[in-house]
Parts: C-alpha cells; sequence; structure tokens
C-alpha cells in the first residue's frame, strides 16, 4: 500500500502544472474530498512552488501515519535532512495542540520508520500568516538527530530551510531506498483502538521486525479458530498469553473490529471487566470519532457515537448482570474477554451475588458462569480470553486456573486452545492444567503467546528486567538492565521535584507522562499524594496538557487499577514503604489506623507484588522511579522503611538523577 498520495522530484514538481498535482492527489485520495481539503492543497502547492526552487531533493504530500490514523501534510527531503512540514493555511498564531502535531509526526517518524532513524529530521510548523516570528534550530537534549519544532511564515519558509540544512550532517538520503523503508509503530492502547476502529488492520499499525511474534500470526490463528468453530458448529476457547505490553488486548481489538457488522452472526464483543480501561476505550474512541465527523463537514451527535462504540466494547460485569436476566443466548457469538486473569472465583463471586443481587447458593465461578452464557447457543460459540502473567491485582481474582477447572467441570464438549508457554508459573494455572491432559480437542497453538514487549518499543527487555527485579533476582535485573540501557531511560532520584522536571523535559510532543503509586502508598500525603482521592481516568488519560485533571500536570497520581492495561509514554513511579526491601527480602504492608501493618496473606502479599510490576511497567520510553527520604519525626516514615528499598534499586544499576 503506498502511503502518500504524491510523489516526485522537486524538479519535476517544479515543472508539474499545479493542476496535474491536484489531480494526482484527488485520485488518490481514499476520502471524501471536501472544498476546503482542495483549496488547502491548492495553496500549499503554490508555497511550496515558490520555496523550492533554489534546492533538489523529493517531495510527499499527504504521507500516512497509520498509527495516529493521521497524515502529514508535506515531507521533503534535501540533501542528508528529512523535513516535516505541517501547514495551517491561513492562521496568525502558532497553537501548542499545532505544535505538538509536527512534533508528534517527526516523532514517530524517528521511531518507527526504519530509513528515517539515522537523519536529521526537522518538524516546521507554517502558520501562512503569522507576522513575529523568533525561532531557532535547536536539537533535543534525546541527541537522536530530532530538532524541537521550528515555527515559519511562508515568507520565512526558505531561509529556514536552508538553515536546517547549514545545521546538519550524515549522509545523503535517496529518495528510493528512504520511500520502501519497513514502517514499524508500536502504538498506545488507545491509538490503536482508534486505527482498528477506522477500518486499519493489526499490520498497519504493529510493528514488523522479525524479534517480535508479529500480532497479525496470533491473531490470524483466532480467526481461524472463529472460522472452523462456525463452519462445524462448535464450541470453542482461545487463551491468548503473553507479557506486559506484549498486544494482547490488541490483538482482541483487531479481532473485534473485523466483526463490527451487527448483523453478522459472526459479530464479536470485546469485553473487560477493567473499568477505567472500558471507560478511556470508549471515550476516545467516540470523541475521535465526532472530530473526525467534523473535520469532514458532517454534523453529528456525542452519545449517538457513544451508543455505538458500547455495543463495541462493553464492561463484563454489566454484560455479566444481563444474561442473569436475560436467559437466551447472548446476541453475539464471539466474546472476547481482556485481562481474563481478573474473573472473580466462586467464593467472590458467590458473595457478590448475595450482597448485591439477592441471589443465594450461587453456585457459578464468574469464568463457569460467562462460558455457560456462551454454552447457550445452539450451534457454535468461541470464547477468547486475553491472559496476563503475574497480572492478578484484586481479592478473589481466580487466575486462568480458575477457567480451566471450569471447563474441566462443566464443559467437556468445548475444543481448547492453548500455548505451551501457558505453563510458566505466572500464569498460576496449577494443578488444573495437568487435567488438560485428560480431556478430548485440547490444542497446542504456540502463536497464542506473545513473548516481546511492545509497549516498550524501545526495551524489549523491560518486563524480564522488572520480573527480575521483583524476584529478587539481582544478578539477572543488571543483566537485563545493560541491554536496555542507551535504549530506554531509567533514572532513581529521592526528590519527586527532581523527578518531575526530568519527566517534564524527556517528554516531547504531546508523549504522555504521568504519576503513578500503588494503591496502598498511604504516606505519600506529605508529598501532596493522596491515594484516598479517586480520580476520573477519562481526564487523566485523554485531557490535554491544559487541564489539571490530565496526567501531564502531575498533580493526581493513578494507581495500578486506574492504568492496568493502558500505557503512558513516560511515567513517574513513586515508591512508599507499602512494599519495602529488607534484609534480602520484600516486605508487604498495609496503613491501618496510625501504623504499617504487615500482610501474612500470601496472596496479598502476591497482589501487592503485582501492583509494582504493573506499575513498573506502565510506560513506553522511559521512567523515573522516586524513593522519598524517611523522616526522623514521622514514625510512619522512619528512614528504614525507605533506604533499604533505595539502596537495592541502586545496587541493580539505575543512574541516580
Amino acid at each position: 500500500m503506498t502511503r502518500f498520495f504524491y510523489s516526485s522530484s522537486i524538479s519535476n514538481f517544479l515543472k508539474e502544472s499545479e493542476n496535474e498535482i491536484l489531480g494526482i492527489l484527488a485520485k488518490n485520495n481514499v476520502f471524501s474530498l471536501e472544498q476546503t481539503q482542495r483549496q488547502s492543497w491548492s495553496k500549499e502547492i503554490i508555497i511550496l512552488k515558490d520555496v523550492l526552487k533554489n534546492f533538489d531533493g523529493s517531495v510527499f504530500f499527504e504521507y500516512a501515519i497509520p498509527r495516529m490514523g493521521r497524515r502529514v501534510d508535506v515531507i521533503l527531503l534535501i540533501q542528508n535532512v528529512i523535513f516535516v512540514l505541517e501547514f495551517k493555511i491561513g492562521e496568525k498564531e502558532f497553537h501548542s495542540a499545532d505544535i505538538d502535531q509536527v512534533w508528534d509526526y517527526a516523532l514517530d517518524l524517528k521511531n518507527f520508520h526504519e530509513t528515517s532513524q539515522n537523519n536529521l529530521i526537522a518538524p516546521i510548523l507554517i502558520a501562512s500568516e503569522a507576522k513575529t516570528i523568533i525561532s531557532e534550530v535547536i536539537a533535543t537534549p534525546h541527541n537522536d538527530y530530532l530538532l524541537f519544532p521550528i515555527k515559519s511564515n511562508t515568507d520565512l519558509l526558505q531561509g529556514v530551510i536552508e538553515s536546517v540544512l547549514l545545521f546538519a550532517d550524515g549522509e545523503t538520503i535517496y529518495t528510493e531506498s528512504w520511500a520502501i523503508g519497513k514502517y514499524s509503530p508500536t502504538p498506545t492502547i488507545i491509538e490503536a483502538a482508534m486505527a482498528l476502529y477506522n477500518n486499519h488492520s493489526v499490520i498497519d499499525i504493529s510493528r514488523r521486525d522479525a524479534s517480535a511474534i508479529n500480532l497479525s500470526q496470533t491473531s490470524d490463528v483466532v480467526s481461524e479458530v472463529i472460522k472452523q468453530a462456525k463452519q462445524n458448529n462448535q464450541k470453542a476457547i482461545c487463551f491468548v498469553t503473553g507479557v506486559p505490553g506484549a498486544g494482547k488486548t490488541l490483538v482482541g481489538l483487531d479481532i473485534a473490529t473485523k466483526s463490527l457488522n451487527r448483523e453478522s452472526s459472526s459479530s464479536a464483543i470485546f469485553l473487560s471487566g477493567n473499568g477505567p480501561l472500558v471507560a478511556v476505550l470508549r471515550e476516545a474512541l467516540t470523541r475521535d470519532k465526532v472530530k473526525r465527523e467534523k473535520e469532514n463537514g458532517n454534523k453529528i451527535k456525542k452519545g449517538d457515537v457513544l451508543r455505538e462504540v458500547k455495543m463495541f466494547i462493553q464492561n463484563v460485569h454489566h454484560y455479566r448482570d444481563e444474561y442473569l436476566i436475560d436467559e437466551s443466548a447472548p446476541f453475539d457469538h464471539v466474546a472476547i474477554f481482556d485481562e481474563a486473569q481478573r474473573a472473580w472465583d466462586l467464593t467472590q463471586t458467590a458473595s457478590f451475588m448475595q450482597r448485591k443481587k439477592g441471589k443465594a447458593d450461587f453456585a457459578y465461578s464468574e469464568s463457569e458462569y460467562l462460558i455457560s452464557c456462551l454454552d447457550r447457543h445452539k450451534d457454535w460459540a468461541v470464547i477468547v480470553c486475553l491472559v496476563g502473567g503475574g497480572q492478578e491485582i484484586h481479592t478473589g481474582e481466580g487466575g486462568i486456573g480458575e477457567w480451566i477447572q471450569s471447563l474441566n467441570r462443566s464443559f467437556p464438549h468445548w475444543q481448547v486452545y492453548i500455548s505451551s508457554r501457558i505453563k510458566d508459573d505466572e500464569y498460576a494455572a496449577g494443578d488444573a492444567l495437568s487435567l488438560l491432559k485428560e480431556r478430548d480437542s485440547v490444542y497446542v497453538k504456540d502463536e497464542l503467546h506473545l513473548s516481546v514487549s511492545m509497549r516498550s518499543f524501545r526495551a524489549e527487555h523491560l518486563s524480564i528486567m522488572v520480573k527480575s527485579l521483583l524476584d529478587l533476582r539481582v544478578d539477572d535485573a543488571k543483566r537485563e538492565l545493560l541491554l536496555i540501557d542507551g535504549k530506554y531511560p531509567i533514572v532513581l532520584t529521592r526528590d519527586l521535584n527532581k523527578a518531575k522536571q526530568w519527566i517534564r523535559k524527556m517528554a516531547r510532543g504531546s508523549e504522555r507522562y504521568g504519576l503513578v503509586v500503588s494503591s496502598q502508598a498511604q504516606r505519600l500525603k506529605p508529598f501532596a499524594i493522596d491515594v484516598r482521592i479517586d480520580i476520573d481516568p477519562i481526564h487523566w488519560f485523554l485531557n490535554p496538557k491544559e487541564d489539571v485533571r490530565s496526567s501531564y500536570y502531575l498533580e493526581d497520581a493513578a494507581t495500578e487499577f486506574q492504568v492496568q492495561g493502558l500505557e503512558l509514554d513516560w511515567a513517574c513511579v513513586t515508591w512508599d514503604a507499602d512494599f519495602r526491601y529488607s534484609e534480602s527480602c520484600w516486605g508487604a504492608y498495609s496503613f491501618v489506623g496510625e501504623r504499617w501493618n504487615n500482610i501474612r496473606k500470601d496472596v496479598r502479599q502476591q497482589y501487592l507484588k503485582n501492583a509494582y510490576r504493573v506499575l513498573l511497567t506502565r510506560a513506553r520510553q522511559g521512567m523515573v522511579i522516586v524513593v522519598p527520604f524517611g523522616s526522623d519525626e514521622d514514625v510512619t516514615r522512619k528512614h528504614e522503611f525507605y533506604d533499604y528499598t533505595f539502596d537495592y534499586l541502586k545496587e541493580i544499576g539505575f543512574k541516580i538523577l
């Protein structure tokens, strides 16, 4: 698929007429062509024909950035520089959102386009009618050949290009090689959901390097299971496992968006018990569609879009409660359960049903009941369980073992598809897994395991390093940290203000950063962090930098419950005394009343350990870890509660800020 609407050498571009170029742009435009778009193209062509008279190189119009669901207005390849041009025709001011937009385009090329990574990239925002401009050619502190966005009007654009060329060094860019370079993005789950919902495929928005198991392979295997189940009137369940950030949710969304036709008997529904994830994804899809429709001149009500999105993404508990009332088969034949390891065990489910629903003696765990709902279909059904290892953080979460026990106990006629990696101890399958050997129709498909973290595109070894750190395997953690070094910055500090300064300096464009803490971090209140105050994850994850409720403000901290399944680009992880290192082991504590109490139950200790696993694997590009100083005046914040943890992290090799 061609990524651009128009491409030519600058010399040919100057020779071609405006109408010829407009015709090519219009022909390759797959969307409805609005008059405003045609007028913008016309003005951009006129401007560039004047500006580029003294340059040799290549020009690309409407270059696709599928991860963002957007197109760059113009890309110029001149000598050894990639110029990323965003035009704001008729605009007199340089708005911060527009600056971030052109910066994001440049970052996308730098991070994900193979043949752009070793050349200087110059993002330029052109407000055509701007008057007073003071803009310098400055490299960012990351030392990765990316300039700060340059502001220009049409009169100054030629001079800006000349200044950048004087600044640049490196090899000349060859257009043919650059144009066929691999584009291997790793979108955030929010970006992925929006792209898939707008008819991009998982192939468009996922990386394709040899070191990663292709997400499309996993999606294809699941799609084939669905196809066979439908053809043969069978019922099947797939367990998709993977390391944190490997793309399990992305696979689920890809499968669901392939079946958005509600009139099809193959329609699928994406279900999650993660309330913040459901709320954020729904709002993101709704805002994005409303924005796109308005840009195309269409009137649409946000409520109408939200109702449509709700049919696609639902809270698993609302789904469960609906079929407590309605005893017929669900409308959808395919149900995708995100974070399936969080389904409740029998004790938790029975307690909830008695307390909240007035149903005494409820005899199903949540997983068993959910399977029974799909089992109501007379013909066929498929369940896809997306399972994270070491991700159970709530009381009563049964893990994957409860799903397998439910299948063995009540559904012998269901086919089971697993990967060989489901045996790993972090999936907590327990003895139930051995019972699968006694079942008929159990199939091992190694494509159902995603072994490489896609979230941390700079550091595939991050999740392994975090696991080693938490498992107190110091040498392993040190080794994995060395593999990360230079690709994924991790720094350690005792000073929260320094941490905030660092993270603001490191983030570029609209890269999202935020403050994350454990839900048990009760003694961070002296630092203005109070976990008892619930944040609204929609505002925190989606609102812009100017909004005090957004993560950007670094005032409201999100806990593991609000960030699980979602991502930041940069994270500020602030460590409290709830999970502390001492005498070569971790201690788990909860703060009740006026003191810390030792957590003695193994399962609650594991929940707290998993909480820190979630926090330490949220960031895609880097993080700062804050272990504050203790206090001589406060017995709930003694120095030893924090110092030993800091020393342990320092021993692993994190750089001190």
